[in-house]
């Protein structure tokens, strides 16, 4: 063994070794969309004093991080989200309304003197009081008190507690204790209010939460003129329910936000929805995967055997990537895992097939030196397949958010390890066996010292592919025809992370008639409401922004119509932040196909390069018009699925063009289109296994993944059929016809 195999060899076993041991000590972190919680995203908005940038954000941060905690939730995470963003993750809160709300106020606590009622009509409330240092608000009873600036702050006050008064009947209350100058101060406020006669408005004292009246006392007529409350505690009672006395002492002890936060988005999920989305995707990845190695081994034997091991070695190293990272694994985000899945699978049957071609190309052919010369001439198709989707997911991470950066997230990841499993442990494992005196003897079992059936057949037959190639574009432009009259006839069905609104997902243990609930929708206040069903027990709901309160509505309207509805997922997000996804996503897609054309121009020429990019732009318009005439949702998940279809297309228009480079090096003044035509020949048993391999783990994905993944899968078997046709009939006789034109 030489030095070189010995230490890809120590370099694999410890990636594994590695692997294993994070793997079975860290946990990974899944999205709440695989375990079940609530999401809130937060925006900060300024106000005349303060700012809205990312020091405040971080001050708001820490005040939620304490009211967070007080809710008792088990492993809630809160972070910052660029400059004026904070996002909130509650696992396990299914109603979100009680979070919202707690997390929504800002907690700004007053204590005022009542200067007496409104007697007219010039001091009622107004957004620009004629006297600034004054205000009008309603107190308990709807009457409107006059108060002036305020005496103490919350910052005044050291802890609250909420309490019942089961002795005097006098119901929940919060017992607040000042600190040492607020209780001075709460004296000098109570003893004024105490030189008034007891029934004046102004021997009150009124307590004001964000603008509202919570309580407003009067001073016990046993407090004299100018001693007023001493001890620095007082009670704000009230008519509270224990809920909300609990309530208030949580703001009050957290304090109040520097500046007021609204909420742009609000996802729950249900727990089951997760745990059959984590189960459906273990069996189709299990099956799917089975499947995928058993063709492996079929084809390619004993070393498709060892291609088996490596693949579950693949698996291994990007669980324990993304757990050692912190990476939070989403729904989305499985959609790279299935694209490298696939690019671990095409990278070692690159190798093989040129390690085919090798061991019949020589005259004293050995399994290991074809191998050797197989891996030498697969390395630079796998590695320029390998860059231009590490920079389309380099890009979104960096220019996307969402479930956008979650996929570009966990593709780097994925693709990084589909490397390593390929070309160090593959080649370490085949290294390794081929060496050995049983396979030497028994070159066929290594299942590289034959050409294949799907070889053989071609150079048996040796069709012309490429003789005309304007009829291959002429389909590809009729396919894209088709699909963008899809698009102009039927629309796209935009999910609201792009469009904003609401969507409430219910499923039901009974058939449900779409039809039906959206006229009980229409009779409920909702008549523009969009209802879907999706198989035989599930609905969904799709209106503009609603409340909590009207999403509550919603609900019961359902449940009226729909036999043992239960809510399962409900996601809302504002207008501007659906806009600034959708303009996101379209940002990040567009460059990275941009970066990824620089690549290629760079690496096989701007012909090749600009016919690659031409084939990745009829694979996004196809799978989006067949969505548009299925009336399939434009959503995250499909998005994610369609930048896997890109990546897959790619990944195959660069395997033929590497091949055609090289042809075009070995064989000088032969006409392009005819290397064009030999290139697609001797890669068609690669694109085939490949295909084959990709099609099983969708399949099972599609079968198996319920409804949760089935447009998903759906998705990507569509793209990846396109892809795969758009790599040899699109790209190349685009590639060839432009020669053409420019000779």
């Amino acid at each position: 063994m030489t030095r070189s195999a010995r230490i890809r060899g120590l370099v694999a076993l410890a990636a594994v070794a590695l692997s294993l041991y994070v793997a079975l000590t860290v946990p990974v972190h899944l999205g709440l969309d695989l375990r079940g919680g609530t999401q809130i995203v937060l925006e900060t908005r300024p106000t005349a004093d303060t700012d809205a940038d990312s020091e405040t954000t971080d001050r708001t941060v820490e005040v939620l991080r304490g009211r967070i905690d007080a809710l008792g939730v088990a492993e809630p995470t809160i972070a910052r989200s660029g400059s004026d963003r904070i996002v909130v993750e509650l696992p396990g809160v299914q109603d979100p309304r009680k979070a919202a709300d707690v997390l929504g106020r800002t907690a700004q606590l007053t204590f005022h003197q009542v200067l007496g009622t409104a007697a007219d009509a010039e001091d009622l409330p107004d957004p620009l009081p004629k006297r600034p240092r004054q205000q009008v608000l309603p107190d308990e009873s709807g009457r409107h008190l006059r108060l002036a600036a305020p005496a103490l702050t919350g910052k005044d006050v050291d802890k609250a507690a909420a309490g019942f008064d089961q002795q005097g009947g006098g119901g929940w209350h919060v017992t607040v204790d000042f600190e040492k100058t607020g209780g001075s101060g709460w004296a000098r406020l109570t003893g004024e209010a105490a030189c008034h006669t007891p029934g004046d408005p102004a021997r009150r004292v009124a307590i004001v939460l964000d603008g509202k009246i919570i309580s407003s006392p009067q001073v016990d007529p046993s407090v004299a003129c100018g001693s007023g409350i001493g001890g620095g505690t007082t009670q704000i009672t009230g008519s509270f329910d224990d809920s909300e006395a609990k309530e208030l002492a949580l703001l009050i002890n957290g304090g109040a936000l520097p500046v007021p936060v609204e909420t742009v988005e609000q996802r729950t999920v249900g727990p089951t929805l997760g745990a059959e989305a984590i189960t459906a995707s273990a069996w189709a990845a299990a099956l799917g995967t089975t499947v995928t190695a058993l063709f492996v081994i079929a084809v390619y034997r004993f070393l498709g055997a060892l291609a088996a091991v490596a693949l579950l070695c693949y698996g291994l190293v990007s669980y324990a990537a993304l757990a050692a990272l912190g990476a939070t694994l989403t729904l989305p985000g499985l959609a790279g895992f299935v694209l490298a899945i696939g690019m671990a699978v095409d990278a070692n049957v690159l190798v093989f097939e040129r390690a085919r071609e090798e061991y019949a190309s020589r005259d004293r052919p050995t399994a290991r030196s074809a191998l050797a010369a197989g891996f030498r001439g697969a390395f630079s198709a796998v590695a320029d397949s390998n860059i231009t989707t590490l920079i389309a997911a380099g890009l979104l991470f960096f220019l996307a958010s969402g479930p956008v950066r979650g996929f570009g997230v966990t593709l780097g990841i994925g693709v990084l390890a589909s490397m390593l499993s390929a070309l160090v442990i593959t080649r370490a494992l085949a290294d390794h066996a081929v060496a050995r005196p049983a396979l030497r003897r028994r070159p066929r079992l290594t299942g590289i010292a034959h050409i294949g059936a799907v070889r053989e057949r071609l150079n048996r037959t040796r069709p012309n592919l490429m003789r005309h190639p304007r009829r291959w574009l002429a389909a590809s432009a009729a396919a894209l025809v088709l699909a963008a009259s899809g698009i102009a006839v039927r629309g796209l069905d935009l999910g609201v992370e792009f469009t904003g609104g609401r969507l409430i997902a219910y499923s039901t243990t009974t058939p449900v008639d779409a039809d039906r609930a959206r006229g009980a929708l229409a009779e409920a206040g909702f008549p523009r409401a969009v209802v879907q069903t999706s198989g035989e027990h599930q609905l969904t709901v799709r209106t503009h922004n609603l409340s909590n309160a009207e999403a509550a509505t919603v609900t019961a309207t359902v449940t009226d119509v729909a036999q043992g509805a239960q809510k399962i997922r409900d996601e809302s997000i504002g207008p501007s932040l659906g806009k600034e996804l959708r303009h996101g996503a379209l940002i990040a897609l567009a460059v990275a196909l941009g970066a990824q054309l620089v690549y290629l121009a760079a690496r096989f020429r701007w012909l090749l390069g600009s016919s690659a990019v031409a084939a990745l732009a009829h694979d996004v318009v196809i799978l989006v018009g067949v969505f548009a005439w299925l009336g399939k949702p434009v959503d995250g998940v499909f998005l994610a699925a369609l930048l896997t279809v890109i990546g897959y297309s790619v990944n195959d228009s660069v395997v033929v063009f590497d091949r055609i480079r090289e042809l075009t090096r070995r064989t000088k003044g032969k006409p392009f289109a005819g290397i064009a035509n030999q290139a697609l020949l001797q890669t068609l048993p690669r694109t085939v296994n490949t295909g084959m391999g990709a099609a099983f783990i969708l399949t099972a994905l599609a079968v198996l993944g319920g409804d949760t993944l089935t447009d998903f899968a759906l998705a990507l078997l569509i793209g990846c059929a396109v892809g795969t046709y758009s790599s040899m009939f699109t790209a190349t006789p685009l590639a060839v016809e432009l020669h053409k034109r420019r000779t």
